[in-house]
């Protein structure tokens, strides 16, 4: 998790953020890490951050989360769906914090959350491998039936149905964010039933290495 302290003239706040995988990762918590750099160099002494990584969904969270919220922190990020309970809890125990869910849908006073139209992105794409693919079939690497991912498995299959009305798309859930051996496990799977174009909503580059 990420853990931002801002410093204003009037106010003083810690904020932390939390990741479900490593920040070198060079997919979402990654890209998250890269927020908190981006503020380091915009605000300078204003601020100071931390983070902890490779926080496990569920218990831990909740052990994680609250630690923070008791240390201090005014503004805590919690970078994955899973985190999202946990983090409901801890903003109803310390109103005087805020929090930051990545991707949910509960929220509380002091909770807001976050997200982007990842299916759009997917959609796009979805266009592309209905082109590319010669064996009619997609296959689709999926970490957990959630909103975002069911969102970005029925965007790919529409948009690449509406130029290949032949075109499969074969899925492989591995329940997990990142887990490079499952990963690579699921590509090759895939590859081995027919798919000769590789999708995934895992944050680890293995599938791609195996579709090299």
């Amino acid at each position: 998790m990420h853990a931002l302290e801002i410093k204003t003239r009037r106010s003083r706040c810690g904020c932390r953020s939390g990741h479900v995988g490593p920040i070198g990762d060079h997919g979402w918590s990654y890209e998250h890490n890269q927020g908190r750099l981006a503020i380091e160099k915009a605000l300078g002494d204003k601020v100071t951050t931390s983070y902890v990584e490779k926080v496990p969904e569920g218990a831990d969270a909740q052990r994680v989360i609250t630690k923070l919220a008791s240390s201090g922190h005014g503004l805590i990020f919690t970078t994955s769906f899973g985190y999202m309970n946990p983090t409901l809890r801890a903003a109803k125990r310390f109103p005087k914090v805020k929090f930051e869910h990545a991707t949910g849908f509960k929220r509380a006073a002091n909770m807001s959350t976050y997200s982007a139209r990842f299916y759009e992105g997917r959609y796009v794409v979805g266009k592309i491998v209905g082109n590319m693919t010669k064996s009619n079939t997609i296959g689709y690497i999926a970490s957990f039936p959630i909103p975002e991912v069911i969102r970005g498995i029925n965007a790919t299959y529409l948009a690449a149905k509406s130029v290949n009305p032949d075109v499969k798309i074969k899925i492989v859930w591995v329940s997990t964010w990142f887990d490079p051996g499952k990963e690579a496990d699921a590509a090759k799977t895939l590859i081995d039933q027919g798919a000769d174009v590789i999708m995934q909503h895992t944050d680890s580059p293995a599938p791609v290495q195996v579709a090299e």
